[in-house]
């Protein structure tokens, strides 16, 4: 009999003992007692029950004993809670997995592990317990240093859900100082007794010296910041000017008047347009920067760009994933000088239907370089180009007035006009088909040159700055179409349809409010997946505009959505209702734009032959899953330096009073966002005049003796009470009017 008929024996006698009635569930030690397994037999009778535990044949009860299983053991994220407990994020499950301080088997934060599924209990969360790491998620941890009296010191981690300190013996400190922020290497990750162990490997500085705080956020995101050596010296053979080789075989299309629209501040500029009419229809060319021209495929350049995924906009800072040698050289469309492109010419009609296009390399010569603030300027007064005078035109983005000539614009004028008449169409017809457009204020945050905040300013999404997303919006669609078509394999861009689930709960709350959205064919009063559409949404978004219950139905139904993401499949945006789109506008700072530009000039080239298509087919799905994770990471390392920012300048507010709109309710208290997007806590317990109890089901807040009822959405006054700028956050305090 071979070692795998003896294992698979073996199993089928562990499997017929547990699913006896007669069995009562035991430990490990007990069931290798009672099944009579040798000491020297002991280890492998372990991976045995392991193996059935991962087949879903055996799960655990609490106290760790075996029982026959109703499902599969499941992999998922282990995410670490600073109580002790922790998460385990499965992918496709909407719920995660509460894995209870004794049941995480060594597990540290972001490890890969596998979990047994623990019975479950009526109206909690289902529990789980760690049976196997797989990978671990972290090496290196960022926090501050602090010296004992005795031979060794500790790192107190910035990640607020690492629940332990590290332990550093003192010759592995590096000679750190209390109050250094440091980057610990994990030599050891602990146990439920005993702390982890690390050594330090850098020294950042003191958490008082400016910067630090922000390159303690990079760290801990493990964003790469500087670019190797090889990869500089193949930026550095890179020509910086257009050469006529290089313009052999593309369109020409340096005659054709074109603009940059970007802020003041950009300087990687990607995306040019121009818009023509001739009586009947527009011509609308959106001409992106011809990246991979400069990047070839499988470079050291290409794989860093692929690793980093995308550029990330700290406060302080732009981390290109592409160095600036290039981003802000012969890949930006420069104003009067010649670049490679890829133009997408679209003929539009006067209903803002794209009736024909035409994908093609090209070369260009942009004629201006114009701002939003300007732009907004022109369409709005177009009578300033008739003076010749500067005029005052806002700040730029360091808070510096600017002062234009606009009559240098006359000649454009009629090309912006143009412009936005054809955004107009392009908007209404997108609206027409049910788009959603969600406006929550989005804030730029004022540094003064030490890195402290001076101000917070929201973000103005104006004329100008809807028409560029009109236009970009209709490229990555057209461009995604025309692949679909082509049954060639490409990234798209895809926005799932919201779970049933959420759409229900969002359906029954707005129903108190004499809302309804309308569901096709409903089942039992259910909004089923097929049933909804995204028209459905945007209907409600329009019948609570200007209303008092506005911007609590919005922001719920903002958090009923799916977050978009990158796939080889086309399963369409259910965010912009429509079938097919992409990214193919930003090729400078975002890897799927890049990927797909090569494709579609391969496949412009007739080059896309059977094996280039299995070579995409092969490595696309890993790229479109790598480009989504680097996506979040830049998000959360985002949101975290903003956050650090808003702490640091409300900490000069302390005391002052704000009015401010309630952005969240939850059992420990309310979140209230201020109109500088500054969002603060009011914990239950400092609510006056009453005991308050938190409604799930409701959204809201309420007085037990009083039926006094704070809801999302709800006008409040608060005072600013106190911030921890460790802890990132910002307290509240009701003032009663």
């Amino acid at each position: 009999m071979s070692n795998n008929e003896i294992r698979e024996k073996r199993k089928k006698v562990i499997c017929d003992l547990v699913k006896d009635d007669f069995y009562v569930p035991m430990k490990e030690k007990e069931l290798a007692m009672f099944l009579q397994v040798a000491k020297e037999d002991r280890e492998e009778f372990r991976e045995i029950l392991r193996e059935l535990l991962a087949e879903g044949k055996l799960t655990l009860t609490v106290k760790g004993k075996y029982m026959k299983s109703n499902g599969k053991v499941l992999t998922g994220t282990f995410i670490s809670n600073a109580k002790g407990f922790g998460f385990v994020e499965v992918e496709g499950r909407d719920e995660d997995l509460f894995i209870p301080e004794d049941k995480q088997g060594g597990a540290f934060h972001k490890d890969t592990v596998e979990v047994a599924l623990l019975p479950a209990k009526t109206g909690k969360r289902q529990e789980a317990q760690v049976i196997r790491i797989i990978a671990r998620g972290m090496t290196q941890v960022v926090g501050t240093y602090e010296q004992s009296k005795s031979n060794f010191g500790f790192v107190i981690p910035d990640n607020t859900k690492i629940a332990q300190d590290i332990f550093v013996p003192k010759e592995w400190s590096k000679g750190a100082m209390t109050g250094h922020k440091v980057v610990v290497e994990i030599t050891g990750y602990g146990t439920n007794t005993k702390s982890p162990e690390g050594k330090v490997v850098e020294i950042l500085g003191h958490i008082n010296d400016p910067g630090v705080d922000i390159m303690s956020i990079v760290r801990g995101f493990d964003l790469p910041v500087e670019f190797g050596e090889k990869i500089m010296s193949q930026v550095e053979r890179v020509s910086q000017e257009v050469s006529e080789a290089d313009c052999a075989g593309r369109r020409d299309l340096r005659d054709v008047t074109m603009v940059t629209i970007d802020g003041e501040d950009a300087k990687d500029l990607d995306d040019a347009v121009s818009v023509s009419f001739d009586g009947t229809y527009y011509h609308l060319g959106v001409h992106i920067a011809d990246v991979t021209n400069y990047v070839q495929e499988n470079s050291a350049l290409d794989r860093e760009a692929l690793k980093r995924g995308t550029s990330v906009y700290l406060v302080d800072r732009v981390i290109p994933m592409l160095p600036h040698a290039l981003s802000n050289g012969i890949c930006s469309l420069n104003e009067g000088v010649d670049r490679l492109a890829l133009s997408c010419l679209m003929k539009v009609d006067e209903e803002g239907e794209i009736v024909d296009y035409e994908i093609c390399e090209s070369v260009i010569r942009v004629n201006k370089r114009m701002s939003y603030t300007v732009v907004k300027k022109l369409l709005e007064e177009p009578e300033c180009v008739e003076h010749n005078a500067d005029m005052p035109d806002g700040t730029s983005g360091e808070g510096i007035e600017i002062s234009t000539d606009y009559s240098q614009y006359r000649e454009l004028l009629p090309m912006f006009q143009q412009m936005a008449e054809l955004a107009d169409k392009l908007r209404k017809k997108r609206q027409k088909r049910g788009s959603i457009d969600f406006d929550f204020p989005e804030c730029k945050i004022l540094l003064d040159k030490e890195g402290h905040p001076l101000d917070i300013k929201p973000y103005e999404r104006n004329v100008a700055t809807m028409l560029i997303e009109d236009f970009m919006l209709a490229a990555n669609e057209t461009v995604a179409q025309h692949f679909y078509w082509q049954e060639l394999p490409f990234v798209y861009r895809v926005h799932d349809v919201p779970d049933p689930e959420r759409i229900q709960k969002l359906s029954t709350f707005i129903s108190n409010y004499g809302y309804y959205m309308k569901a096709l064919g409903r089942r039992n009063s259910k909004v089923s997946t097929e049933e909804i559409h995204p028209k459905e949404i945007q209907k409600l978004l329009q019948k609570i505009e200007g209303t008092p219950e506005e911007p609590m139905i919005a922001r719920l139904t903002l958090r009923s959505m799916k977050q978009a993401k990158y796939s080889t499949e086309c399963t369409g945006h259910f965010g912009l209702a429509c079938q097919y789109y992409c990214h193919f506008t930003s090729p400078i700072r975002r890897y799927p734009d890049l990927q797909i530009h090569r494709i579609i000039k391969e496949q412009l080239r007739g080059r896309l032959k059977e094996e280039r298509i299995e070579h995409y087919r092969e490595i696309l799905p890993e790229v479109a899953k790598h480009s989504s994770e680097m996506e979040r990471r830049a998000d959360e390392a985002e949101r975290e330096t903003d956050k650090l920012k808003k702490v640091e300048y409300m900490e000069q507010h302390i005391g002052e009073e704000y009015e401010g709109v309630i952005s969240g309710v939850t059992g420990w208290g309310l979140y209230v966002e201020l109109p500088n997007t500054v969002e603060g806590l009011i914990h239950i317990s400092t609510i006056p005049g009453d005991y308050y109890h938190y409604n799930e089901a409701a959204c809201e807040m309420v007085g037990e003796a009083t039926g006094r009822c704070f809801k999302l959405g709800m006008p409040v006054r608060i005072e600013v009470e106190d911030c921890d700028r460790f802890m990132r956050t910002i307290n509240f305090r009701l003032v009663d009017k």
